[in-house]
């Protein structure tokens, strides 16, 4: 398969698929390396497209919805559940976690978590990682594609019920 047709079939892949899909499963379905993929979808973000990479894989980005940004400060795993569970079950897709790195400057990490199960495989995965907001006490701001301002509005009034939402002036 010429390298254009193989980013035409990834794009209708990725357009089609409910859930992210790994770099190494479209490897195998195109019996190309990883590398290959990898940079195919470098190029299609080269091209315009909203590719993103959430931890299991790439996926389309989404354009509808409300984007809003909150600021969280917690400690722990348990938190992190608690405040992500907040935002998903008030109908929020959490796009990304963004942290200011004294070094590095601002540094953002993909999530696109939007249900109980995607925040579910997160928390397993933070088990044995860092999380950016380790590098800053907890202090951490996530921006979410809402359905609505009542959505992100019942988002940051659990939070604050959970002593998460960062609220020091």
């Amino acid at each position: 398969m010429q390298a254009k047709a193989r980013r035409e079939a990834i794009l209708n892949i990725l357009s089609t698929s409910p859930e992210a899909v790994s770099a190494s499963a479209l490897a195998a379905q195109f019996s190309v390396s990883r590398q290959i993929i990898v940079g195919d979808i470098a190029l299609l973000r080269a091209a315009g497209l909203s590719v993103i990479a959430p931890p299991r894989g790439y996926k389309l980005g989404e354009d509808t919805g409300l984007i809003r940004t909150v600021a969280c400060v917690h400690r722990g795993l348990e938190e992190l559940e608690q405040e992500l569970l907040a935002m998903v079950d008030n109908g929020c897709t959490v796009i990304d976690v963004v942290v200011e790195h004294r070094l590095y400057g601002q540094i953002t990490g993909q999530l696109s978590l939007s249900s109980r199960y995607d925040v579910t495989q997160f928390v397993e995965k933070a088990r044995d990682a860092s999380t950016l907001s380790s590098f800053t006490g907890g202090l951490h701001l996530h921006n979410l594609r809402c359905p609505s301002q009542e959505a992100y509005d019942r988002v940051c009034a659990d939070l604050k019920k959970l002593g998460i939402l960062y609220t020091q002036g």
